[in-house]
């Protein structure tokens, strides 16, 4: 019966290390947006008004503070359903301005702009890919998960950009990227 037992608690081991290493998360929204489901009067609902004007036939609404020191910003399709939703840290301010600890748009499952890079494994899983990537000359890595396995209905695509492992400190979030299923 002790050896069961013991049997019994190692095969619970393996199960639950198989489990966090075939995890996989897929994601419906970023900054509270669902790509593929809804339109731009919700961004607007949620966000306010966008940084830019947009005249009827624009693709592209755009929010962002000074202080703030991020962005978000919208694709949209004709009919002004939403596509690709994006949260990049921007290196600018003006002003007094303090870098916020942690971006103010996240996912559904919390993942958010100045968060660890070990956080999007965590909530996430293991990326389809991972490989090299630069932005304005800064090095990064970019994660690429594709959730069609999680059915058609649900956005397609995340990219998240991290800056690089250095000096045994973990990368830095510093662009989230959900994309819709008609992409």
């Amino acid at each position: 019966m002790c050896a069961l037992a013991i049997a019994g608690g190692a095969w619970a081991q393996i199960v639950q290390a198989k489990k966090a290493k075939d995890h996989r998360a897929n994601e419906l929204t970023l900054a509270g947006l669902r790509p593929g489901r809804d339109s731009a009067g919700k961004a607007i609902e949620l966000h306010k008004q966008p940084r830019n004007k947009v005249a009827e036939q624009d693709t592209l609404m755009i929010w962002g503070e000074t202080c703030q020191m991020q962005t978000l910003s919208i694709d949209l399709d004709a009919a002004k359903k939403i596509q690709v939703v994006r949260t990049i840290e921007t290196p600018w301010a003006s002003g007094d301005c303090v870098k916020p600890a942690l971006g103010p748009w996240r996912t559904g499952l919390g993942l958010r702009v100045g968060d660890s890079a070990s956080k999007v494994a965590e909530l996430y899983g293991k990326p389809d890919s991972r490989s090299p990537s630069t932005k304005e000359g800064q090095p990064l890595e970019l994660w690429y998960y594709a959730f069609d396995w999680a059915g058609p209905d649900v956005p397609q695509v995340m990219e998240v950009l991290c800056t690089r492992e250095a000096d045994g400190k973990p990368g830095q979030v510093v662009e989230i990227t959900l994309a819709g299923p008609s992409l």
